[in-house]
Protein backbone atom coordinates (compact mmCIF):
# COMPACT_ATOMS: atom_id res chain seq x y z
CA UNK A 1 0.00 0.00 0.00
CA UNK A 2 0.97 3.03 -0.21
CA UNK A 3 2.82 5.26 1.98
CA UNK A 4 4.82 2.34 3.51
CA UNK A 5 8.57 3.24 2.01
CA UNK A 6 7.59 6.82 2.57
CA UNK A 7 9.62 9.22 5.23
CA UNK A 8 6.90 10.09 7.95
CA UNK A 9 7.56 13.64 9.23
CA UNK A 10 6.28 15.06 12.24
CA UNK A 11 5.39 18.91 12.37
CA UNK A 12 5.51 20.08 15.84
CA UNK A 13 3.04 21.51 17.79
CA UNK A 14 1.60 24.57 17.54
CA UNK A 15 3.37 27.66 19.13
CA UNK A 16 2.07 27.61 22.90
CA UNK A 17 1.90 31.03 22.44
CA UNK A 18 -1.39 31.16 20.09
CA UNK A 19 -4.26 31.62 21.59
CA UNK A 20 -5.97 28.70 19.59
CA UNK A 21 -2.76 26.29 21.17
CA UNK A 22 -2.70 27.93 24.68
CA UNK A 23 -6.64 26.73 26.16
CA UNK A 24 -5.69 23.02 25.05
CA UNK A 25 -2.54 22.77 26.79
CA UNK A 26 -3.89 24.54 30.01
CA UNK A 27 -6.75 22.05 29.88
CA UNK A 28 -4.09 18.77 29.23
CA UNK A 29 -1.87 20.17 32.15
CA UNK A 30 -5.15 20.41 34.32
CA UNK A 31 -6.14 16.86 33.37
CA UNK A 32 -2.75 15.27 34.38
CA UNK A 33 -2.74 17.45 37.53
CA UNK A 34 -5.75 16.12 38.24
CA UNK A 35 -4.72 12.65 37.63
CA UNK A 36 -1.62 13.06 39.91
CA UNK A 37 -4.12 14.46 42.71
CA UNK A 38 -6.34 11.51 42.49
CA UNK A 39 -3.03 8.78 42.69
CA UNK A 40 -2.86 11.13 46.73
CA UNK A 41 -6.33 10.41 47.50
CA UNK A 42 -6.04 6.20 46.36
CA UNK A 43 -3.13 6.59 48.68
CA UNK A 44 -5.05 8.31 51.19
CA UNK A 45 -7.64 6.10 51.34
CA UNK A 46 -5.29 3.09 51.30
CA UNK A 47 -4.13 4.39 54.21
CA UNK A 48 -6.90 6.02 56.15
CA UNK A 49 -9.09 2.35 55.33
CA UNK A 50 -12.42 4.89 54.96
CA UNK A 51 -13.26 7.16 52.32
CA UNK A 52 -14.79 10.73 52.86
CA UNK A 53 -18.25 12.74 52.28
CA UNK A 54 -19.89 16.35 52.25
CA UNK A 55 -23.13 14.45 53.82
CA UNK A 56 -25.96 14.60 51.49
CA UNK A 57 -23.97 15.32 48.35
CA UNK A 58 -20.99 13.56 47.40
CA UNK A 59 -19.00 10.66 48.89
CA UNK A 60 -15.63 9.72 47.72
CA UNK A 61 -15.23 5.59 48.88
CA UNK A 62 -13.64 3.21 47.12
CA UNK A 63 -15.51 2.97 43.53
CA UNK A 64 -14.55 7.07 43.09
CA UNK A 65 -10.95 6.91 43.92
CA UNK A 66 -10.68 3.70 41.07
CA UNK A 67 -12.76 5.53 38.63
CA UNK A 68 -10.98 9.10 39.29
CA UNK A 69 -7.24 7.34 38.96
CA UNK A 70 -8.47 5.72 35.69
CA UNK A 71 -10.47 8.01 34.11
CA UNK A 72 -8.49 11.49 34.62
CA UNK A 73 -5.48 9.22 32.98
CA UNK A 74 -7.16 8.15 30.50
CA UNK A 75 -8.20 11.60 29.75
CA UNK A 76 -4.55 12.87 30.09
CA UNK A 77 -3.49 10.72 27.60
CA UNK A 78 -6.52 11.78 25.11
CA UNK A 79 -5.94 15.38 25.89
CA UNK A 80 -2.11 15.23 25.31
CA UNK A 81 -2.67 13.00 21.80
CA UNK A 82 -5.09 15.58 20.53
CA UNK A 83 -3.03 18.29 20.82
CA UNK A 84 -1.12 17.28 17.76
CA UNK A 85 -3.89 15.27 16.41
CA UNK A 86 -6.35 18.43 16.43
CA UNK A 87 -3.33 20.89 15.61
CA UNK A 88 -4.48 23.49 12.71
CA UNK A 89 -8.40 22.21 12.94
CA UNK A 90 -10.36 25.38 13.62
CA UNK A 91 -12.71 23.36 16.37
CA UNK A 92 -9.79 22.81 17.41
CA UNK A 93 -10.87 25.16 20.93
CA UNK A 94 -14.10 23.85 20.75
CA UNK A 95 -13.07 20.33 21.06
CA UNK A 96 -10.84 20.85 24.22
CA UNK A 97 -13.42 22.78 26.09
CA UNK A 98 -16.06 19.80 25.31
CA UNK A 99 -12.67 17.04 26.12
CA UNK A 100 -11.82 18.42 29.31
CA UNK A 101 -16.23 19.32 30.07
CA UNK A 102 -16.42 15.65 29.63
CA UNK A 103 -14.04 14.80 32.01
CA UNK A 104 -15.06 17.28 34.53
CA UNK A 105 -19.11 15.37 34.27
CA UNK A 106 -17.59 12.10 34.90
CA UNK A 107 -15.47 13.30 38.09
CA UNK A 108 -18.70 14.81 39.09
CA UNK A 109 -21.03 11.79 38.49
CA UNK A 110 -18.47 8.81 40.53
CA UNK A 111 -18.55 11.50 43.46
CA UNK A 112 -21.86 12.25 43.36
CA UNK A 113 -23.94 10.69 46.46
CA UNK A 114 -27.13 12.83 45.76
CA UNK A 115 -29.59 11.37 43.11
CA UNK A 116 -30.34 14.94 41.84
CA UNK A 117 -26.67 15.38 41.10
CA UNK A 118 -25.99 11.87 40.28
CA UNK A 119 -28.93 13.13 37.04
CA UNK A 120 -27.47 15.89 36.13
CA UNK A 121 -23.93 14.33 35.99
CA UNK A 122 -25.28 11.87 33.91
CA UNK A 123 -26.87 14.21 31.86
CA UNK A 124 -23.94 16.47 31.03
CA UNK A 125 -21.73 13.28 29.93
CA UNK A 126 -23.96 12.44 27.71
CA UNK A 127 -24.74 16.03 26.10
CA UNK A 128 -21.28 16.51 26.19
CA UNK A 129 -20.25 13.23 24.34
CA UNK A 130 -23.02 13.81 21.91
CA UNK A 131 -21.32 17.40 20.97
CA UNK A 132 -17.96 15.64 20.45
CA UNK A 133 -19.83 13.17 18.11
CA UNK A 134 -20.49 16.12 15.78
CA UNK A 135 -17.85 17.88 16.12
CA UNK A 136 -17.31 18.53 12.67
CA UNK A 137 -20.38 20.50 11.98
CA UNK A 138 -19.75 21.04 8.42
CA UNK A 139 -20.51 17.53 7.49
CA UNK A 140 -24.26 16.98 7.68
CA UNK A 141 -23.50 12.87 8.86
CA UNK A 142 -21.85 14.41 11.63
CA UNK A 143 -24.91 16.59 12.47
CA UNK A 144 -26.73 13.58 12.23
CA UNK A 145 -24.70 11.37 14.13
CA UNK A 146 -24.73 13.59 17.02
CA UNK A 147 -28.42 14.43 16.81
CA UNK A 148 -29.03 10.58 17.19
CA UNK A 149 -26.54 10.01 19.95
CA UNK A 150 -28.93 13.42 21.81
CA UNK A 151 -31.48 11.58 21.16
CA UNK A 152 -30.07 8.47 23.24
CA UNK A 153 -28.70 9.70 25.95
CA UNK A 154 -31.87 11.91 26.45
CA UNK A 155 -33.61 8.43 26.54
CA UNK A 156 -31.19 7.05 29.02
CA UNK A 157 -30.99 10.16 31.16
CA UNK A 158 -34.77 10.05 31.67
CA UNK A 159 -34.81 6.39 32.59
CA UNK A 160 -32.58 7.23 34.93
CA UNK A 161 -34.62 9.47 36.52
CA UNK A 162 -37.49 7.37 36.92
CA UNK A 163 -35.39 4.89 38.44
CA UNK A 164 -34.76 7.69 40.81
CA UNK A 165 -38.06 8.69 41.20
CA UNK A 166 -38.75 5.21 42.19
CA UNK A 167 -36.36 4.76 44.47
CA UNK A 168 -37.00 8.09 46.06
CA UNK A 169 -40.56 7.45 46.70
CA UNK A 170 -39.96 3.86 47.60
CA UNK A 171 -37.45 5.06 50.45
CA UNK A 172 -37.94 8.45 51.39
CA UNK A 173 -34.06 8.72 50.31
CA UNK A 174 -32.49 11.88 48.88
CA UNK A 175 -28.76 9.90 47.99
CA UNK A 176 -27.71 6.70 46.45
CA UNK A 177 -26.06 5.68 50.06
CA UNK A 178 -29.33 6.23 51.56
CA UNK A 179 -31.43 4.20 49.18
CA UNK A 180 -28.94 1.50 49.72
CA UNK A 181 -29.38 1.25 53.58
CA UNK A 182 -33.07 1.33 53.42
CA UNK A 183 -33.56 -0.60 50.33
CA UNK A 184 -34.75 -4.29 51.86
CA UNK A 185 -37.65 -2.48 53.15
CA UNK A 186 -39.15 -1.01 50.05
CA UNK A 187 -41.76 -2.44 47.90
CA UNK A 188 -40.62 -5.00 45.78
CA UNK A 189 -42.71 -4.26 42.38
CA UNK A 190 -41.07 -0.62 42.75
CA UNK A 191 -38.25 -1.87 43.45
CA UNK A 192 -38.42 -4.41 40.43
CA UNK A 193 -39.24 -1.47 37.98
CA UNK A 194 -36.90 0.68 39.61
CA UNK A 195 -34.33 -1.97 38.63
CA UNK A 196 -35.17 -2.43 35.27
CA UNK A 197 -35.15 1.45 34.30
CA UNK A 198 -31.85 1.35 35.50
CA UNK A 199 -31.11 -1.56 33.24
CA UNK A 200 -32.66 0.09 30.25
CA UNK A 201 -30.54 3.02 30.67
CA UNK A 202 -27.26 1.22 31.25
CA UNK A 203 -28.26 -0.85 28.02
CA UNK A 204 -28.46 2.25 25.96
CA UNK A 205 -25.69 4.39 27.82
CA UNK A 206 -23.65 0.94 26.98
CA UNK A 207 -24.67 0.54 23.72
CA UNK A 208 -25.88 -2.98 23.98
CA UNK A 209 -28.10 -4.25 21.39
CA UNK A 210 -30.30 -3.20 20.13
CA UNK A 211 -29.43 0.14 21.30
CA UNK A 212 -25.77 -0.45 19.43
CA UNK A 213 -26.50 2.36 16.32
CA UNK A 214 -25.80 5.45 18.23
CA UNK A 215 -22.17 3.77 18.98
CA UNK A 216 -22.10 2.73 15.05
CA UNK A 217 -22.83 5.77 13.64
CA UNK A 218 -20.72 7.71 16.21
CA UNK A 219 -17.50 7.11 14.04
CA UNK A 220 -17.64 10.50 12.51
CA UNK A 221 -16.12 11.94 16.05
CA UNK A 222 -12.47 12.97 15.72
CA UNK A 223 -10.85 9.52 17.07
CA UNK A 224 -9.42 11.17 20.09
CA UNK A 225 -12.82 11.34 20.78
CA UNK A 226 -13.95 8.13 19.88
CA UNK A 227 -11.26 6.95 22.31
CA UNK A 228 -13.03 8.35 25.36
CA UNK A 229 -15.83 7.51 24.49
CA UNK A 230 -14.88 3.37 24.39
CA UNK A 231 -12.58 4.11 26.98
CA UNK A 232 -14.86 6.03 29.67
CA UNK A 233 -18.32 6.87 28.47
CA UNK A 234 -19.59 3.75 27.25
CA UNK A 235 -18.50 1.99 30.13
CA UNK A 236 -21.28 4.23 32.60
CA UNK A 237 -23.75 1.20 32.44
CA UNK A 238 -21.31 -0.93 34.42
CA UNK A 239 -20.54 1.76 37.01
CA UNK A 240 -24.45 3.12 37.51
CA UNK A 241 -24.58 -0.96 38.18
CA UNK A 242 -21.91 -1.11 40.53
CA UNK A 243 -23.14 2.10 42.38
CA UNK A 244 -26.69 0.44 42.65
CA UNK A 245 -25.91 -3.36 42.71
CA UNK A 246 -28.07 -3.33 45.90
CA UNK A 247 -30.76 -2.43 43.69
CA UNK A 248 -30.31 -4.50 40.66
CA UNK A 249 -29.08 -7.64 42.93
CA UNK A 250 -32.90 -7.77 45.35
CA UNK A 251 -33.88 -10.10 43.28
CA UNK A 252 -32.25 -13.06 41.45
CA UNK A 253 -34.69 -13.51 39.32
CA UNK A 254 -33.94 -10.08 38.34
CA UNK A 255 -30.41 -10.86 38.35
CA UNK A 256 -30.87 -13.54 35.73
CA UNK A 257 -32.52 -11.00 33.24
CA UNK A 258 -29.19 -8.97 33.60
CA UNK A 259 -27.46 -12.17 32.69
CA UNK A 260 -29.44 -13.18 29.39
CA UNK A 261 -29.03 -9.62 28.53
CA UNK A 262 -25.11 -9.17 28.76
CA UNK A 263 -24.51 -12.82 27.19
CA UNK A 264 -26.77 -11.93 24.03
CA UNK A 265 -25.28 -9.16 23.25
CA UNK A 266 -21.56 -9.95 24.59
CA UNK A 267 -22.41 -13.11 21.92
CA UNK A 268 -23.72 -10.80 19.20
CA UNK A 269 -21.21 -8.35 19.54
CA UNK A 270 -18.63 -10.85 18.61
CA UNK A 271 -20.96 -12.09 15.38
CA UNK A 272 -21.39 -8.68 14.50
CA UNK A 273 -17.58 -8.11 14.80
CA UNK A 274 -16.43 -11.01 12.30
CA UNK A 275 -18.57 -9.39 9.41
CA UNK A 276 -16.88 -5.96 9.73
CA UNK A 277 -14.35 -4.90 7.80
CA UNK A 278 -14.30 -0.96 8.59
CA UNK A 279 -11.23 -0.69 11.38
CA UNK A 280 -13.47 2.04 13.65
CA UNK A 281 -16.62 0.04 13.48
CA UNK A 282 -15.33 -3.57 14.09
CA UNK A 283 -13.72 -1.89 17.52
CA UNK A 284 -17.28 -0.13 17.54
CA UNK A 285 -18.82 -4.40 17.83
CA UNK A 286 -15.82 -4.98 19.84
CA UNK A 287 -17.00 -2.74 22.63
CA UNK A 288 -20.72 -3.80 22.28
CA UNK A 289 -19.72 -7.45 22.73
CA UNK A 290 -17.57 -6.57 26.00
CA UNK A 291 -20.19 -4.21 27.56
CA UNK A 292 -22.34 -7.25 27.73
CA UNK A 293 -19.73 -9.48 28.93
CA UNK A 294 -19.55 -6.54 31.74
CA UNK A 295 -23.02 -7.07 32.36
CA UNK A 296 -22.83 -10.51 32.21
CA UNK A 297 -20.37 -9.92 35.33
CA UNK A 298 -22.91 -7.93 36.98
CA UNK A 299 -24.98 -10.23 36.63
CA UNK A 300 -23.45 -13.39 37.84
CA UNK A 301 -23.48 -11.16 40.97
CA UNK A 302 -19.55 -9.83 40.82
CA UNK A 303 -20.02 -6.41 40.48
CA UNK A 304 -15.86 -5.97 41.87
CA UNK A 305 -15.18 -8.32 38.20
CA UNK A 306 -17.31 -5.95 36.32
CA UNK A 307 -15.54 -2.79 37.33
CA UNK A 308 -12.07 -5.01 36.82
CA UNK A 309 -13.66 -5.83 33.45
CA UNK A 310 -14.51 -1.92 33.11
CA UNK A 311 -11.23 -0.72 33.69
CA UNK A 312 -9.11 -2.83 31.50
CA UNK A 313 -11.29 -2.68 28.99
CA UNK A 314 -11.59 1.49 29.09
CA UNK A 315 -7.14 0.88 28.50
CA UNK A 316 -7.22 -1.44 25.67
CA UNK A 317 -9.58 0.15 23.78
CA UNK A 318 -7.92 3.23 24.09
CA UNK A 319 -5.26 2.48 22.89
CA UNK A 320 -6.41 0.37 19.93
CA UNK A 321 -8.72 3.49 18.91
CA UNK A 322 -5.80 6.04 18.84
CA UNK A 323 -3.58 3.20 16.92
CA UNK A 324 -6.53 2.93 14.82
CA UNK A 325 -4.74 4.51 11.50
CA UNK A 326 -1.91 1.90 11.79
CA UNK A 327 -4.13 -0.93 11.15
CA UNK A 328 -4.80 -0.21 7.64
CA UNK A 329 -0.85 -1.07 6.37
CA UNK A 330 -0.91 -3.80 9.13
CA UNK A 331 -3.86 -5.56 7.20
CA UNK A 332 -2.73 -5.05 3.87
CA UNK A 333 -3.04 -8.62 1.43
CA UNK A 334 0.08 -9.64 0.56
CA UNK A 335 0.48 -13.33 -1.49
CA UNK A 336 3.03 -14.23 0.98
CA UNK A 337 1.19 -14.04 3.65
CA UNK A 338 1.15 -17.16 5.99
CA UNK A 339 -2.50 -18.53 6.48
CA UNK A 340 -3.29 -19.46 10.04
CA UNK A 341 -3.27 -23.32 9.45
CA UNK A 342 -1.10 -26.29 10.78
CA UNK A 343 -3.51 -26.11 14.07
CA UNK A 344 -2.58 -29.99 14.42
CA UNK A 345 -2.53 -32.24 17.45
CA UNK A 346 0.36 -30.50 19.23
CA UNK A 347 -1.77 -27.21 18.97
CA UNK A 348 -4.64 -28.38 19.48
CA UNK A 349 -3.49 -30.25 23.09
CA UNK A 350 -1.53 -26.67 23.72
CA UNK A 351 -4.75 -24.68 23.13
CA UNK A 352 -7.08 -27.24 25.67
CA UNK A 353 -4.63 -27.46 28.56
CA UNK A 354 -3.63 -23.59 28.60
CA UNK A 355 -7.22 -22.60 28.67
CA UNK A 356 -7.36 -25.25 31.89
CA UNK A 357 -4.51 -23.89 33.55
CA UNK A 358 -5.68 -20.51 33.28
CA UNK A 359 -9.38 -21.19 34.52
CA UNK A 360 -7.22 -23.08 37.22
CA UNK A 361 -5.24 -20.06 37.93
CA UNK A 362 -8.28 -17.68 38.25
CA UNK A 363 -9.82 -20.01 40.39
CA UNK A 364 -6.74 -20.32 42.71
CA UNK A 365 -6.31 -16.69 42.80
CA UNK A 366 -9.62 -15.46 43.55
CA UNK A 367 -11.57 -18.39 44.92
CA UNK A 368 -14.72 -17.84 41.92
CA UNK A 369 -15.43 -21.32 40.90
CA UNK A 370 -14.60 -23.30 43.32
CA UNK A 371 -18.07 -24.13 44.26
CA UNK A 372 -21.06 -24.83 42.56
CA UNK A 373 -22.39 -21.05 42.46
CA UNK A 374 -22.22 -18.38 39.43
CA UNK A 375 -18.17 -18.12 39.87
CA UNK A 376 -18.60 -21.09 38.14
CA UNK A 377 -19.34 -19.62 34.79
CA UNK A 378 -17.22 -16.74 35.58
CA UNK A 379 -14.58 -18.86 35.42
CA UNK A 380 -15.02 -20.90 32.46
CA UNK A 381 -15.58 -17.84 30.51
CA UNK A 382 -12.34 -16.60 31.78
CA UNK A 383 -10.85 -20.09 30.38
CA UNK A 384 -12.70 -19.66 26.87
CA UNK A 385 -11.09 -16.05 26.88
CA UNK A 386 -7.92 -18.16 27.77
CA UNK A 387 -8.62 -20.80 25.00
CA UNK A 388 -9.85 -18.28 21.78
CA UNK A 389 -6.41 -16.39 23.24
CA UNK A 390 -4.07 -19.43 22.89
CA UNK A 391 -5.62 -20.59 19.72
CA UNK A 392 -4.99 -17.37 17.79
CA UNK A 393 -1.08 -17.18 19.10
CA UNK A 394 -0.54 -21.03 17.99
CA UNK A 395 -1.81 -20.80 14.78
CA UNK A 396 0.46 -18.08 13.50
CA UNK A 397 2.43 -20.08 11.51
CA UNK A 398 4.58 -17.98 10.46
CA UNK A 399 6.14 -18.38 13.95
CA UNK A 400 8.76 -20.84 14.87
CA UNK A 401 6.43 -23.51 17.23
CA UNK A 402 8.74 -22.62 20.26
CA UNK A 403 8.02 -19.25 19.79
CA UNK A 404 4.63 -19.84 19.49
CA UNK A 405 4.17 -21.68 22.68
CA UNK A 406 6.64 -20.10 24.58
CA UNK A 407 4.31 -16.87 24.40
CA UNK A 408 1.93 -18.92 25.87
CA UNK A 409 3.48 -19.58 28.50
CA UNK A 410 5.02 -16.47 29.02
CA UNK A 411 2.67 -13.89 28.53
CA UNK A 412 -0.97 -15.39 28.39
CA UNK A 413 -0.92 -17.68 31.69
CA UNK A 414 1.26 -14.18 33.28
CA UNK A 415 -1.62 -12.41 32.15
CA UNK A 416 -4.39 -14.31 33.59
CA UNK A 417 -2.25 -14.05 36.77
CA UNK A 418 -2.30 -10.13 36.18
CA UNK A 419 -5.97 -9.96 35.77
CA UNK A 420 -6.62 -12.02 39.24
CA UNK A 421 -4.35 -9.95 40.83
CA UNK A 422 -6.17 -6.26 39.20
CA UNK A 423 -9.86 -8.36 40.55
CA UNK A 424 -8.71 -8.40 43.79
CA UNK A 425 -7.11 -5.18 43.97
CA UNK A 426 -9.94 -3.38 42.79
CA UNK A 427 -12.23 -6.01 44.77
CA UNK A 428 -10.33 -5.21 48.42
CA UNK A 429 -10.78 -1.18 47.17
CA UNK A 430 -14.62 -1.35 46.94
CA UNK A 431 -14.91 -3.19 50.49
CA UNK A 432 -16.77 0.41 51.88
CA UNK A 433 -19.50 -0.48 49.34
CA UNK A 434 -23.10 -1.90 50.30
CA UNK A 435 -22.45 -4.93 47.69
CA UNK A 436 -19.34 -6.07 45.90
CA UNK A 437 -20.43 -9.75 45.76
CA UNK A 438 -23.44 -11.70 45.59
CA UNK A 439 -22.65 -15.18 44.29
CA UNK A 440 -26.12 -17.11 42.99
CA UNK A 441 -27.18 -20.58 42.52
CA UNK A 442 -26.47 -22.14 39.34
CA UNK A 443 -29.89 -22.30 36.84
CA UNK A 444 -30.83 -23.19 33.66
CA UNK A 445 -30.69 -19.80 32.82
CA UNK A 446 -26.33 -20.03 33.84
CA UNK A 447 -26.41 -23.54 31.85
CA UNK A 448 -28.11 -22.08 28.47
CA UNK A 449 -25.70 -19.19 28.76
CA UNK A 450 -22.78 -21.57 28.82
CA UNK A 451 -23.97 -23.78 26.24
CA UNK A 452 -24.46 -20.38 23.97
CA UNK A 453 -20.92 -19.23 24.20
CA UNK A 454 -19.42 -22.69 23.34
CA UNK A 455 -21.52 -22.65 20.47
CA UNK A 456 -21.13 -19.31 19.31
CA UNK A 457 -17.19 -20.16 19.47
CA UNK A 458 -17.56 -22.90 17.34
CA UNK A 459 -19.67 -21.20 15.00
CA UNK A 460 -16.57 -18.21 14.61
CA UNK A 461 -14.10 -20.57 14.76
CA UNK A 462 -15.40 -22.67 11.67
CA UNK A 463 -17.09 -19.35 9.76
CA UNK A 464 -20.36 -21.08 9.70
CA UNK A 465 -21.98 -17.36 9.60
CA UNK A 466 -20.41 -17.24 6.23
CA UNK A 467 -21.96 -20.24 4.60
CA UNK A 468 -25.77 -19.06 5.00
CA UNK A 469 -26.06 -15.76 2.62
CA UNK A 470 -28.97 -14.85 4.62
CA UNK A 471 -27.05 -14.79 7.84
CA UNK A 472 -24.18 -13.25 6.19
CA UNK A 473 -26.30 -10.25 5.21
CA UNK A 474 -28.40 -10.09 8.44
CA UNK A 475 -25.56 -9.34 10.35
CA UNK A 476 -23.96 -6.82 8.34
CA UNK A 477 -27.01 -5.14 8.27
CA UNK A 478 -26.91 -4.99 12.09
CA UNK A 479 -23.57 -3.30 11.78
CA UNK A 480 -24.87 -0.58 9.32
CA UNK A 481 -25.90 2.82 11.16
CA UNK A 482 -28.29 5.25 10.07
CA UNK A 483 -27.58 5.90 6.42
CA UNK A 484 -27.45 9.52 7.04
CA UNK A 485 -24.85 9.57 9.40
CA UNK A 486 -22.40 7.61 6.78
CA UNK A 487 -19.21 9.47 5.05
CA UNK A 488 -19.77 7.57 1.44
CA UNK A 489 -16.64 9.83 -0.11
CA UNK A 490 -13.26 10.74 1.07
CA UNK A 491 -14.00 14.43 -0.26
CA UNK A 492 -16.37 14.58 2.64
CA UNK A 493 -13.96 14.08 5.08
CA UNK A 494 -12.62 17.57 4.32
CA UNK A 495 -13.84 19.89 7.42
CA UNK A 496 -12.23 22.99 5.74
Amino acid sequence: MTGENETRTVGPLPDANESTARLPALFTLAVWLAWVASLLVVGARLRAGEGWELAGVVSVDGLTVVMWAVVTFLSGVVHSYSRRYMAGSETMTRFFTRLFGFTLAVVVLVAADHIVLFGVAWLAMGLVMADLVGTARGWPQARAAASLARRYFLASTALLGVSLLLLWSATDATTVSGIAERIDTAPETTVLLAATALLLAAMIQSALVPFHTWLLSSMTAPTPASALMHAGFVNAGGLLFVRFAPVVGFDSRFMLVVVAVGAASALLGKLLKSVQTDVKTRLGCSTTGQMGFMMLQAGLGYFGAALTHLVLHGFYKAYLFLGAGRQVEHTSPSPSAPENSGFGVVGATVTVLTAAAGGAVFATLTGKGTTLDSGLLLTGLVALTTLHATQTVVRRTGARPGLRYGVVVVVLLPSIVVYAGAYTAITGLLGDLPLVTAPADLTAVHAAVAVAFGVAYLAVELEVYKRSHRLYVGLLNATQPPSDSLLTSSEEYNEY
